[in-house]
């Protein structure tokens, strides 16, 4: 087998054993996990979303700070190259 192949199947098996684990801390087992997997892909979406929706808003009000420091930050830079 050529090398690549080899540390493709590595990392393959390593990407599987953790997901393993990940599943495991869930309790989400192999047989439930494809006996309902409509619903499984649902309750993901969900969680995505979910994380999503919390996690724009302290981005936006991250935001309201971060802007107008860099801005200035920007206009100064801009001011100082001119020179």
């Amino acid at each position: 087998m050529p090398p690549h192949i080899k540390d493709t199947l590595v990392k393959i098996l390593v990407f599987s054993f953790v997901v393993g684990i990940l599943l495991s801390f869930f309790e989400i087992n192999p047989k439930e996990l494809l006996a309902n997997f409509g619903e499984t892909m649902q309750d993901i979406f969900e969680v995505v979303a979910r994380v999503i929706e919390w996690g724009v808003k302290y981005v936006l009000l991250g935001a309201v700070v971060v802007v107008p420091i860099w801005f200035i930050f920007f206009m100064f830079g801009k001011m100082g190259k001119k020179k």
